[in-house]
């Protein structure tokens, strides 16, 4: 998780009572949304609870049938020409001409956004350099491997210098190490240029490592947003397990915490617990003034599977397209 890179009055991004339906479908059902500039904000959900949908009218590729928002300062029903400008989007799938080379890609984005050529070529090498796909500059992008196209995918979205991004699935396909590649990556553009990212992911692990705010999308409502820690504390079954040395000690130590679940053969205590530090404190307590020394101890608290689990009822998400966006 990052520490928000700049502050202001005004949020990146703010939507109200979003609506949009297709045909008898009702994808997106009032919602709202608040994200700081400088964040990182993280919407999760099942396939086919909308979350696609919202990346596509908050970037102005689609129309809402209802509702307002304003990104990067501008209304997007009024200025969608001011907010294209500030945004860059990428999607599930790298959107990159595979007969051209990397360094072809991105001076035609450049062209695409009308820069004067000199500073094209100069944006071009700059990018290139920076996501480490110098080597790969003169190479078809059909030879590239799926975590440089992903590279490409994305600095491909910054030519144009957008504040605002949308990554709609960024490391869908991808092996775990290209996966983390592009975690720092994420990173870096909000802790080192300051960047806003919209993040959808069905990766909650990848949310989790990221993410300042996380939004529960479910059927088109939200159905909780937080931090996730604060997410985590919605769902009951966190515990703190105590392990001791034999029997005395833990006959000894059950009597002081009577809602605790014993296990006689395994020689622990499981405390029912919010994961905070007071709780943790006031277990050390009882524990020293029992007397009792814990052979060890250890902290379980439910992670965003329990969360996403408990809150949607759909399981974690899988790697499937989203049937209905």
């Amino acid at each position: 998780m990052t520490t928000p890179a700049t502050t202001t009055a005004h949020p990146a991004i703010s939507a109200r009572a979003l609506h949009k339906s297709y045909g008898d479908k009702v994808v997106l059902n009032g919602i709202d949304l608040t994200i700081p500039a400088g964040t990182i904000f993280a919407l999760l959900g099942p396939n086919g609870a909308g979350k696609t949908t919202t990346v596509e009218i908050l970037s102005t590729l689609i129309a809402p049938d209802s509702g307002r928002a304003r990104v990067a300062g501008h209304d997007l029903s009024d200025r969608p020409d001011d907010v294209r400008a500030a945004i860059g989007v990428t999607g599930q799938f790298a959107a990159v001409d595979n007969l051209l080379t990397a360094e072809e890609n991105l001076l035609l984005m450049a062209d695409l956004q009308h820069l004067p050529r000199p500073e094209g070529r100069r944006r071009a090498a700059e990018l290139l350099h920076r996501f480490e796909l110098t080597e790969a500059a003169r190479k078809p992008v059909s030879t590239l491997s799926g975590g440089m196209r992903r590279k490409l995918d994305l600095a491909m979205t910054l030519v144009g210098d957008p504040r605002i991004i949308f990554l709609d699935e960024p490391t869908a396909g991808l092996d775990p190490r290209s996966r983390r590649t592009m975690w720092a990556i994420i990173r870096e553009l909000v802790d080192r240029d300051g960047v806003t990212i919209f993040l959808t992911t069905q990766y909650l692990e990848e949310a989790d490592q990221l993410a300042d705010r996380i939004a529960v999308l479910d059927h088109g409502r939200l159905v909780a947003e937080g931090t996730a820690d604060e997410l985590k504390r919605l769902i009951p079954g966190g515990h703190i397990r105590l392990r001791f040395s034999d029997a005395d000690q833990l006959d000894t130590a059950a009597r002081h915490f009577g809602a605790a679940a014993r296990d006689a053969e395994e020689l622990t205590l499981r405390i029912p617990s919010d994961g905070g530090i007071p709780t943790l404190r006031a277990v050390l307590d009882v524990l020293d003034g029992a007397a009792v020394r814990a052979e060890s101890l250890t902290v379980h608290a439910p992670d965003l599977d329990d969360v996403f689990l408990t809150l949607t009822g759909h399981g974690t998400p899988d790697t499937a397209t989203e049937m209905a966006r």
